[in-house]
């Protein structure tokens, strides 16, 4: 495949080495708005780039017929734009929060635990989200999915950044030196708790997940997630 990247910082970094290992070609790597893109040499986009900047990069990418994979957070306010602008164009666009498999499992493990727990409303809810300093948004990405998923099986109505209030989900999140992702979500009750923890050691899963989906979304059309890739559904 011929792919562009927009954003190559560090994950942008990665994901070159993840799709040469895998015998594909980086052929741009678009770090300005500016830049010119000869699109017509594109197969599939990644972007990882800046929130203020992601739904620009999708937009010229469905607008040239390019599929295109974002793991870029912070900017889900545009994303319906981002729907519909796909289905106008008939084009192919996934995003997801979180593109690590391993992660997409545990967004899986806690759907199903969420059901379980259903009605159980002696068991409190908390999340916590460890990263690195570098990283400029909080709550991640990933923990927003991880407590929306539970919202829809629970007498939860919202989720709350490091506080407590009724009917919401504390999410917590942490800056601590170079840690790639840990996310925990922990039922609290008097007599006994129940948790379920993901650990990234580093971020080659992140990279490998979205060269994969990458691979995948070639030659289809409509929006689709992480569930579709790995045919969780």
């Amino acid at each position: 495949m011929k792919i562009a990247l927009f954003g190559y910082g560090k994950m942008g970094q990665m994901i070159e080495r993840t799709a040469l290992d895998r015998d594909h070609t980086i052929v741009a790597k678009i770090d300005i708005d500016s830049q010119e893109i000869d699109f017509s040499n594109i197969d599939v986009a990644i972007d990882f780039s800046l929130p203020e900047a992601a739904f620009g990069n999708i937009s010229k990418c469905l607008d040239n017929n390019t599929p295109i994979i974002s793991g870029t957070t912070g900017w889900l306010n545009k994303y319906d734009d981002a729907v519909t602008l796909c289905k106008e164009k008939q084009g192919a666009f996934i995003y997801a929060s979180n593109f690590s498999l391993g992660v997409n499992i545990f967004f899986e493990l806690n759907a199903h635990l969420s059901k379980m727990m259903q009605g159980l409303e002696q068991y409190q809810v908390a999340i916590e989200e460890i990263h690195h300093t570098q990283k400029l948004d909080a709550p991640s990405g990933t923990a927003i999915t991880l407590a929306e998923d539970v919202i829809k099986n629970s007498h939860y109505n919202a989720w709350k950044l490091n506080q407590k209030e009724q009917g919401h989900i504390p999410i917590t999140s942490k800056r601590i030196g170079s840690t790639p992702g840990t996310h925990t979500v922990a039922y609290n009750s008097l007599v006994d708790d129940i948790t379920i923890k993901h650990t990234a050691h580093n971020r080659a899963g992140f990279a490998q997940g979205a060269v994969i989906a990458a691979e995948w979304i070639i030659g289809k059309t409509g929006v689709f997630t992480m569930r579709d890739v790995l045919n969780l559904g």
